[in-house]
């Protein structure tokens, strides 16, 4: 029997030591993504192409939608844990938020069937007819779950730019992200991002069921994060028209005569001043 020589050994020692590195790295790479894309919904394939905004003209009471952006379409599997169901819950919330300022009128939640993947402002143009909507709220998230260790990171993409993040084994990362349009102008009024980071603690033998139940609780926990950007923003949102004339029109249609939080307040104390004349004047007439 021939044995073989030495410089075939050689060969198939380094075949399988390149064999081994190899699935060592695909093992330290894999990862498992669920994402929806503001940045691919509202600027699809506009290499040379430029959307420049104009200057948004709101009309007082303004009338709010509220829509999740296409997931499943841009190389990732669409996401199991964020059902429609959640998603109108967390809609909800959002709506709950923009129907405490006066300048709202109307907040209608659009299902996720009336969106399609890369419509861009065509779509946004075609709820706004259907709904009857002058803003849009569109709410996107880009989760991730690190299962090896060894990974170096994950960049989000969002309208204002791309956040870094480091992996680790079995770590969840979960980011939601709201940016509010004016439709007609296709001028971004305003964008509330929610964050959360849940360290890797499962074991092999309940990895699958704390993986699941960790993405559940990083899409809670991001939505609420985001919620609460999201008061500071509409809460900011009056003041940063009032100070910036040049870049927001407002128009008041007929029959509105509220002007924002500031408006409110001074109704209240109007109302509290106007009772405390009253009963003073009551005990003053005799009886």
């Amino acid at each position: 029997m021939r044995k073989p020589s030495r410089t075939r050994s050689m060969a198939w020692l380094v075949s399988g030591l390149c064999l081994t590195l190899l699935i060592g790295g695909c093992a330290t790479s894999r990862q498992t993504r669920n994402m929806s894309s503001a940045v691919e919904f509202l600027y699809p394939d506009t290499e040379g192409q430029v959307i420049t905004p104009g200057i948004p003209v709101l009309s007082l009471p303004i009338r709010v939608g509220i829509a999740f952006v296409p997931g499943g379409g841009y190389g990732y599997r669409h996401d199991t844990a964020l059902t429609e169901t959640r998603r109108m819950e967390l809609m909800k919330r959002v709506a709950d938020h923009f129907k405490k300022y006066p300048y709202v009128k109307s907040v209608e939640l659009i299902p996720s069937a009336y969106l399609r993947p890369k419509g861009s402002f065509a779509n946004l143009d075609q709820l706004r007819t259907m709904f009857g909507v002058d803003v849009i709220a569109l709410v996107s998230y880009d989760q991730v779950q690190f299962t090896d260790s060894g990974l170096l990171g994950l960049t989000y993409w969002t309208i204002v730019g791309a956040y870094v993040v480091p992996g680790e084994k079995n770590d969840t990362h979960t980011m939601i992200d709201t940016v509010v349009y004016d439709i007609a102008s296709r001028k971004m009024l305003f964008r509330a991002p929610g964050v959360h980071h849940i360290k890797g603690r499962a074991t092999p033998v309940n990895l699958s069921e704390k993986l699941r139940d960790d993405r559940t609780t990083g899409f809670d926990e991001a939505g609420k994060d985001m919620i609460t950007n999201l008061d500071l923003q509409l809460g900011q949102f009056r003041e940063k028209i009032k100070e910036r004339p040049e870049e927001y029109r407002v128009v008041r249609t007929s029959g509105y005569t509220g002007g924002g939080s500031v408006d409110a307040l001074m109704l209240a104390l109007a109302a509290m001043l106007a009772g405390g004349l009253l009963c003073k004047r009551r005990r003053l007439l005799p009886d």
